[in-house]
């Protein structure tokens, strides 16, 4: 995982993203990663807190660092 995507989440949206700030870093809507939350097809790990969701700092810079991953795959093959 590339310190330097998660320390860009870490400062912009702290330890833990709520599903706003989650919708706004992967440019969806909230209500599309509510859904597919719901549907358990959401690929970054979730979690509530009371009435709250939120995703882990790490998981979502994980997951972002994959997708680029196979990105860059694609377009050197």
């Amino acid at each position: 995982m590339s310190l330097l995507t998660r320390a860009y989440i870490l400062e912009k949206f702290g330890p833990r993203l709520t599903m706003g700030q989650l919708a706004t870093l992967l440019a969806m809507s909230e209500g599309t990663i509510r859904n597919q939350v719901s549907a358990e097809t959401f690929p970054i790990p979730t979690y509530k807190e009371g009435a709250a969701r939120y995703a882990a700092y790490d998981a979502v810079a994980e997951y972002l660092d994959d997708m680029s991953k196979k990105a860059r795959e694609r377009v050197t093959s």
